[in-house]
């Protein structure tokens, strides 16, 4: 399967190319020139490898949930490259591309949603194949569920943002790497054991928000203990 995959979710943007099996990846740091840099490098890509997007078999990225604007920019880049090549689009969620990099079967991953929010999930990762065992959710730091029994490996910057009010749940992981952050290629990959039967039309692809709110109000910061 030929694929290009987008995940921006969160301020390590990455692109990749993957053609049976094998992927180039590219990262870019920050928010900041993620719209001016994904076509150029997503041009970049396709000239090395001798392809064009025509010859692609679907176009994917992360879904969500993560940065309501990164979502919304990984979404539009892969919908408009795909209604141009005729291709179809595959969402994939980037709770469960980051469960990829997990060294157990049974991770648990937390990212930071801000508004002292995380989002989470709970996945199964075997052979390359990731399995959903509980929905992405969205809740406060204090509030995340502890996994039933078993040897879970956190996996998301939630466990350094919230570290406090995490600590009881990561106490009792077989591990934890807060640093991870999901990346295309762990996109690509899902998307391609996901395969045609994932692919939908460009205009149905839609971000996986969890959350509706982009900001809160003054009222609720104050309710929070925030400043106004």
């Amino acid at each position: 399967m030929k694929l290009l995959a987008f995940e921006s979710s969160c301020e390590r943007a990455s692109i990749a190319l993957y053609i049976n099996g094998g992927a180039r990846l590219v990262w870019f740091e920050g928010h900041a020139g993620h719209s001016e840099r994904i076509l150029a490098v997503t041009a970049a890509l396709l000239a090395e490898a001798g392809l064009s997007i025509g010859a692609l078999d679907a176009v994917a990225f992360g879904a969500g949930p993560g940065a309501f604007t990164g979502l919304r920019l990984a979404c539009g880049v892969a919908q408009g490259l795909a209604l141009g090549a005729g291709l179809g689009v595959i969402p994939v969620c980037t709770l469960a591309a980051l469960a990829m990099q997990s060294p157990r079967p049974l991770a648990l991953v937390a990212t930071d949603a801000r508004m002292g929010e995380i989002y989470h999930g709970r996945y199964r990762v075997e052979g390359g194949a990731v399995s959903e065992l509980a929905a992405p959710a969205c809740c406060a730091p204090g509030a995340l569920p502890r996994p039933p029994t078993g040897a879970w490996f956190g996996l998301g910057a939630a466990f350094a943002a919230h570290a406090a009010e995490l600590a009881a749940v990561a106490a009792g992981l077989a591990g934890c790497d807060p640093a991870a952050t999901p990346s295309a290629e762990a996109v690509a990959r899902l998307a391609a054991t996901m395969g045609a039967a994932a692919i939908v039309p460009p205009e149905r692809a839609a971000p996986l928000y969890v959350r509706n709110k982009v900001a809160l109000t003054t009222a609720e910061r104050l309710a929070r203990g925030n400043k106004a």
